[in-house]
């Protein structure tokens, strides 16, 4: 009840300027992309800063937000929290200035970010040309309610489909929307361990849960066992960060871990990993070239991500397509149907 009451009395103003903080993905792409060019010529953090200052790039806003992280003695992975960079770049940047490999982390970063703006380009395109067909097809149904239904003497189940298809339509799309932000409000509250286990046990959902957790975290732990840092810090480097998710795994392996049970057995109890995982984990630890083994399999793995990903955009018109020739089907019948029946036919 406490919870309640604190957030009831918050500042709206506050909760809008939280909200607006979050920057877009083309912006934090061209923000990743500006801090690897400027480090490859050899720039530090403040130079990077002055010099965007200087060119004015970026905003000045963001310029004003950077200058005053590095006055606050910050660190770039903070500094992009004060930009507003979701925390899964927030946490790769954080690790890679313990293992040492901030370029190549900003230059896997920048690729990701571009993979990740492509496929959400695909999507708007693929769903833009269908959700105006739905539209239009939702307007053609009022209208048939309105002046074509009342004029016909005897119904069937075409008319009485077209004549509650609007309120059908409308009543799903609301119910959609209800049971999302419903599951997301309850998501927030569960364990992330939990969330994300629940969400790789479903079909085809679960398929990319595991492709994408998976990349994400052999390329972190490829990166800190590559520069010599050993199981024991990693997890607690992993209690460290901004994602919940890696807090809770970091937490979660620290106590398997000192219980005595090998990395690559308690990888194997996260659904949300692929089983892979744990071979190449187990191999690399025979070979001591676990490194650069995760790291390989991360990137191959990130290709079969968004290769997959992209794919699975380009079945959104086809279903969308064949549910509008249905409607057009029904519409036909609608009106041809009275007409046989007058003429003696049996329907």
């Amino acid at each position: 009840m406490t919870k309640w009451i604190s957030w009831l009395q918050t500042d709206i103003s506050l909760l809008k300027k939280e909200k607006s903080k979050r920057l877009r993905l083309k912006d934090q792409r061209k923000v990743i992309q500006l801090f690897a060019n400027l480090m490859s010529a050899g720039f530090n953090l403040t130079e990077m800063v002055s010099f965007l200052e200087r060119s004015q790039l970026l905003p000045t806003k963001q310029i004003k937000q950077m200058r005053q992280s590095l006055l606050n003695g910050r660190g770039m992975a903070d500094m992009l929290v004060e930009l507003g960079f979701s925390d899964e770049v927030v946490t790769q940047l954080s690790l890679a200035e313990i293992h040492g490999n901030t370029l190549t982390s900003l230059q896997k970063i920048d690729s990701y970010l571009a993979n990740l703006t492509q496929v959400k380009k695909k999507l708007i395109e693929v769903a833009t040309y269908p959700v105006i067909l739905l539209s239009f097809l939702v307007l053609i149904m009022l209208g048939l309610k309105n002046y074509l239904l009342p004029q016909l003497e005897n119904g069937n189940w075409a008319t009485t489909l077209i004549s509650n298809f609007p309120v059908i339509f409308l009543g799903t799309f609301l119910a959609v929307l209800i049971f999302i932000f419903v599951t997301l409000f309850i998501a927030k509250r569960q364990s992330r361990l939990k969330v994300w286990s629940f969400l790789s046990r479903f079909p085809f959902l679960g398929k990319a849960v595991q492709l994408y957790l998976t990349a994400y975290y052999a390329r972190e732990w490829g990166n800190l066992i590559g520069q010599g840092v050993e199981l024991a810090q990693i997890t607690q480097l992993m209690q460290e960060q901004k994602s919940l998710l890696f807090q809770e795994i970091g937490k979660d392996m620290e106590e398997a871990l000192l219980s005595g049970r090998d990395f690559h057995q308690k990888v194997l109890d996260y659904p949300f990993f692929l089983r892979e995982l744990s071979l190449i984990i187990e191999y690399g630890e025979v070979k001591s070239k676990l490194g650069s083994e995760l790291d390989i399999f991360a990137e191959e793995t990130w290709t079969t991500f968004f290769y997959k990903l992209t794919k699975s955009t380009q079945i959104i018109q086809p279903i969308i397509f064949i549910f509008v020739a249905l409607m057009i089907v029904m519409i036909y019948a609608a009106m041809l149907l009275p007409m046989y029946e007058n003429m003696g036919g049996y329907f």
